[in-house]
């Protein structure tokens, strides 16, 4: 009898110090699966749909599967977060509403390298220009992942059916931001960057020479667009994608 409450108290305890370290580690970090909805996480997690919102800048109640969604408030003052397998430093930057720039400042990072089990420290203290890029890009992924799913249209510019261009202008349109209406336009219009960040536009040479497909890339590789089989999420080092890519701009 005693083994057995001995054994039950530790069972207990290794619960207890399981869901502790869930409910208050500063890396906590959700992954969206199949069937999730806002609420649920919410209950899963005891943090309200509105605070899970908030933290992760949405717009609205939707999220797609394999989203990364942060349960921690951001800026937090003193705070830190331990590096987990697949982390980059634009992921943890971005969970946290900082610049990948005042990441590295805060910890004397002198390259984009991390390893995983190292603390960070994260800062809440920004300069209002890359916060506003930070939420203005933030926006135009959220607003983006709204039409996954959405028919092929050529020339269409709506959610009754998009064409690449006419579904990267009207998403950027509906947080406020307008860009050219084509593809070449769209790339010979807005500010050439070497390296895409989230929300920036990446382009593709398709069925035409020159900048003839376009998408709004998401990070790690992954882009969204508007192909023939409607809105999806595709991924860049593919064998259709990678040797087609030309190069990226913004529009912040």
């Amino acid at each position: 009898m005693k083994k057995q409450l001995l054994t039950a108290a530790a069972t207990a305890g290794l619960l207890f110090i399981s869901f502790s370290g869930t409910a208050s580690a500063h890396e906590s970090i959700y992954t969206v699966k199949s069937g999730d909805t806002l609420w649920k996480i919410s209950q899963t997690t005891q943090i309200s749909v509105t605070n899970l919102k908030t933290w992760n800048n949405l717009s609205s109640d939707s999220i797609y599967v394999d989203q990364k969604l942060s349960l921690l408030a951001p800026h937090s003052h003193d705070s830190t977060y331990t590096v987990q397998s697949g982390d980059t430093l634009w992921k943890i930057s971005s969970r946290f509403g900082i610049t990948v720039t005042q990441l590295k400042s805060i910890n004397n990072l002198t390259s984009d390298t991390i390893y995983v089990g190292q603390v960070l420290k994260i800062s809440s203290t920004s300069t209002s220009a890359p916060e506003t890029t930070v939420s203005k890009a933030q926006l135009v992924i959220n607003e983006a992942n709204k039409y996954i799913g959405t028919p092929y249209l050529w020339g269409g510019n709506t959610p009754a059916g998009f064409d690449c261009s006419g579904y990267t202008s009207y998403v950027f349109a509906k947080v406020g931001i307008t860009i050219p209406r084509t593809a070449a336009t769209q790339w010979s219009g807005l500010k050439p960057v070497t390296t895409p960040n989230p929300g920036d536009l990446v382009f593709f040479e398709t069925y035409a020479p020159g900048p003839s497909h376009v998408g709004i890339y998401l990070g790690n590789n992954k882009f969204i667009q508007a192909g023939s089989n409607g809105v999806a999420i595709a991924d860049m080092t593919n064998t259709y994608w990678k040797p087609r890519y030309l190069g990226a701009r913004t529009a912040y």
